[in-house]
């Protein structure tokens, strides 16, 4: 069996006491110079690694974090997931993944489940409508931050601006001169959902264009559902003529459907989605899209977090950060000299991060 080196190793090697190799470690004043060099000349020696768990339980702190997001198969939470990590890592905090698969009951039992006294803090991308789960965690004293799918519980909260991207978004399709719009949503009574929704409603009533509710699909999130939301929408008797989607996935999923039919995607039939996975890019034709930091909310969320671990009455605070328009051919009408264009969108509320 492998055997940990631990200080007692050391102190042994050294014939000197336990707490003289941990004093040295510590660099305290009243160990010699010439004794903690030998102490950690032996460390180098023996290859010993400081066990964080022994510490943080000295130091009240585990140096774990705990993340709970409904994927990590999909670009977007991959990508906050690596910003989460540098961030943790940087800190020398280790993250430990909880994955709900976008199921409500799952995050439900996950977090009743949790060895609370094994974490630091935790990150919570919650796919639920309601959210005693998290207030009975809270409650006990563990620091929580939300990160993109949020709720109405007060606290930290880092989040992309949905309301502006799904405004500018519909603008920019409604620039192209399509003018009956329709919108794959997400489920309901998700409050990132129910943003995406509103800025979509505002474009349309800002250029004097009807909501159609039967133009407007709720369902989940992955290319199927955004393929059998669009086959949906074609077969009404008044078929829209663009499509605006809650995600990358199912506005692909929006084009599969369109092909099938063989409608000419952009120049008969627009759509845009929400996210820039790397597909948009690769597939024919590129996808318009909104662009979401989705490392810098990963960041970000690790950081808050961070700040109220360490600070006991640190005030929440809620940030929301701009996307980005990126403008391909499946929105262009007229695809003549194209080239790949992009602007900024302004966030309505731009908070100050820490």
């Amino acid at each position: 069996m492998y055997h940990f080196v631990t200080i007692k190793d050391i102190a042994r090697e050294l014939n000197v006491s336990v707490s003289t190799v941990s004093r040295a470690l510590r660099d305290t004043f009243d160990v010699s110079q010439e004794t903690r060099e030998k102490v950690l000349q032996k460390v180098n020696e023996l290859g010993y690694k400081p066990n964080l768990n022994a510490r943080g339980l000295s130091q009240g702190k585990t140096h774990n974090i705990g993340i709970i997001l409904p994927f990590i198969t999909n670009y977007y939470f991959s990508t906050v997931i690596t910003g989460i990590q540098n961030t943790a890592y940087q800190n020398g905090y280790n993250i430990i993944l909880f994955v709900t698969n976008d199921d409500p009951e799952r995050e439900i039992a996950i977090m009743k489940n949790l060895s609370i006294s094994s974490l630091d803090g935790i990150l919570v991308s919650t796919c639920c409508s309601s959210y005693e789960h998290i207030q009975e965690v809270t409650s006990k004293g563990i620091p929580l931050v939300f990160f993109d799918r949020t709720g109405p519980l007060k606290g930290s909260k880092v989040m992309q601006d949905d309301y502006n991207g799904a405004y500018e978004a519909t603008c920019h399709l409604i620039s192209q001169g399509y003018t009956k719009i329709a919108h794959i949503a997400g489920p309901r009574n998700q409050l990132f959902t129910e943003n995406r929704l509103v800025g979509y409603k505002d474009a349309l009533a800002t250029h004097l264009l009807p909501v159609r509710e039967d133009w407007i699909i709720h369902s989940g999130f992955s290319q199927q559902h955004g393929e059998e939301d669009t086959l949906q929408l074609l077969r009404l008797e008044d078929k829209p003529d663009a499509i605006f989607a809650v995600n990358d996935r199912k506005a692909i999923g929006a084009m599969m459907a369109l092909k099938s039919q063989k409608i000419a995607i952009g120049k008969e039939f627009g759509v845009i989605g929400f996210t820039n996975d790397p597909v948009c890019s690769i597939i024919s034709p590129a996808l318009s899209t909104v662009a979401e930091p989705a490392c810098e909310i990963g960041r970000i969320s690790c950081e808050l977090l961070f700040s109220h671990i360490n600070r006991k009455h640190f005030e929440p605070k809620e940030v929301v950060l701009p996307g980005k328009l990126i403008i391909r051919e499946s929105s262009l009408r007229d695809q003549k000299g194209l080239t790949t264009t992009s602007k900024w969108i302004s966030p309505q509320n731009m908070s100050t991060v820490l």
